[in-house]
């Protein structure tokens, strides 16, 4: 029975980088992962992020924007183009490229920091003495390790919805809304959060008529409101799509001609909808069926996450949990942080993260991004504060590049001027919403940002522009 230091079950982004971490660190490491690839024939590390999330996502848009752009913007560059077509299954085949290509680096680094990368479903077995007894099942194929210290990295499986199974045939989540061959005519989306709004986005510019609806009477609640207002309205008015909110799902049929779903309106008026395909995103729910945990007693709250203190330990000793399977958002930079400072803090180390401070991206056109806490926030709980905006109508940059709608906000304290919250709406400011991080991690002031120099001419300059504009002194608006 082999014995390790550290044994991390899950290789999505949290698990993997606490492998490595740990492996770095001078512990002998394992990783426990039931991954496969798409074709089902090969174990794929990486988790949902790589395979069937993040990564795959960002390169459907990314291709669904280049054909838009094609349709629609290259004759104001002067580009003229011919009969434009767009083959779904080529797009498909690009991001399966991309999704194997960094699935195989994740192997490459645990071959390069030496962590033993065991395929199989992990689970808590017992213990023996002060090690945990873990198994690993490949397909029937049953061993057991043991570990002096056990990370528990399971992610998560998206939210199932009552009135109908998904078969990723006409129902789908987020894996076979990633690998539709074809254009549905017609679309239905269920969730307008980041995966529905991010498939809903590709899938319409490559033709298809969608429908979105959500169930919350406020589009993005959990963002800064003045932005996700002017982002309801590009959705909408701009770019088609249907959204609908405050609604209330009711049956839903799937057939072989479609599915159709019955839904009430927030006003109460009831309509039926059919859909070629129909995509389910109402959220995902921790990933725990499968971890014995009961073997253990490791706890779990009421909606199944596994219960962790600040620093991400749980209620056993040398037992640790990050990630999706724990408190907090479910972002893949969040877990991946997670499992850095675990590592560490097994070495005794003393690494600190403020949950405060991460960030929030979709990548749709346009992007948004923020940190920190929204004016609502602020409002609620009574805090003085002053803002500024900029918007990206005037930003040289962005129009060179076609793309200057959106607003950047700068909150800061009314008194200290220390940054509160950042919020974004525009072109890339999924890599724009660093500078706000960095702003709000080193207790920056507005003014901070309005001292530094910002290369010209840049997107950036927006930022630096809100922040003059929080103190009443923009120079370009």
């Amino acid at each position: 029975m082999s014995q390790y230091d550290v044994v991390v079950i899950g290789a999505g982004p949290g698990g993997y980088v606490a492998a490595i971490r740990a492996a770095q660190l001078g512990f002998k490491t394992a990783c426990i992962d039931a991954g496969v690839n798409k074709a089902g024939d090969a174990p794929a590390l990486g988790g949902t992020c790589l395979n069937v999330g993040c990564i795959p996502s960002k390169a459907l848009l990314q291709s669904s924007e280049h054909f838009h752009a094609a349709q629609h913007d290259f004759a104001e560059h002067g580009i003229t183009v011919g009969d434009i077509k767009f083959d779904a299954a080529k797009m498909i085949e690009r991001k399966d490229a991309i999704v194997t290509k960094l699935t195989g680096g994740v192997k490459f680094l645990f071959q390069k920091n030496k962590v033993d990368s065991l395929h199989g479903l992990g689970s808590f077995k017992g213990k023996n003495g002060d090690l945990y007894q873990i198994e690993v099942d490949n397909k029937g194929e049953k061993t057991v390790v043991e570990a002096k210290h056990v990370i528990v990295a399971t992610g998560s499986v998206p939210r199932p919805l009552p009135q109908i199974a998904i078969d990723n045939i006409n129902v789908l989540d987020n894996e076979g809304a990633l690998n539709l061959t074809a254009v549905p005519q017609k679309l239905g989306v269920i969730g307008s959060g980041v995966i529905g709004l991010e498939m809903g986005s590709v899938w319409k510019r490559v033709g298809a008529e969608v429908t979105i609806l959500e169930a919350a009477p406020t589009f993005l609640a959990a963002a800064d409101q003045q932005i996700a207002k002017e982002a309801f309205k590009y959705f909408t008015k701009e770019q088609g799509l249907a959204i609908e909110l405050g609604v209330k799902i009711g049956e839903i049929k799937s057939a072989d001609n479609g599915v159709t779903v019955q839904y009430e309106t927030a006003k109460g008026e009831a309509h039926t909808a059919q859909f070629d395909k129909l995509i389910v995103a109402i959220g995902r729910i921790p990933n725990t069926n499968g971890l014995n945990a009961e073997a253990v007693g490791l706890e779990k709250d009421e909606r199944g996450f596994v219960k962790v203190d600040g620093d991400c330990r749980t209620n056993l000793p040398n037992v640790w949990a990050i990630g999706d399977v724990v408190r907090g958002p479910m972002l893949a930079h969040k877990a991946s942080d997670e499992g850095v400072a675990v590592a560490e803090r097994i070495a005794g180390q003393k690494p600190h993260i403020d949950f405060n401070n991460v960030p929030f991206v979709i990548y749709t056109d346009p992007e948004i991004a923020w940190v920190g806490k929204t004016e609502e926030q602020l409002k609620a709980e009574g805090i003085e504060y002053k803002k500024g905006t900029s918007g990206f109508g005037a930003n040289g940059r962005a129009l060179a590049m076609g793309k200057a709608k959106g607003t950047v906000k700068v909150l800061a304290d009314a008194k200290t001027d220390r940054i509160l919250g950042v919020h974004m709406i525009g072109p890339v400011v999924s890599e724009l919403i660093s500078e706000g991080v960095t702003g709000l991690e080193f207790s920056a002031s507005s003014e901070d940002i309005a001292r530094i120099i910002h290369a010209h001419p840049t997107l950036s300059e927006v930022v630096h522009e809100a922040a003059l504009a929080a103190d009443k002194r923009a120079l370009h608006g």
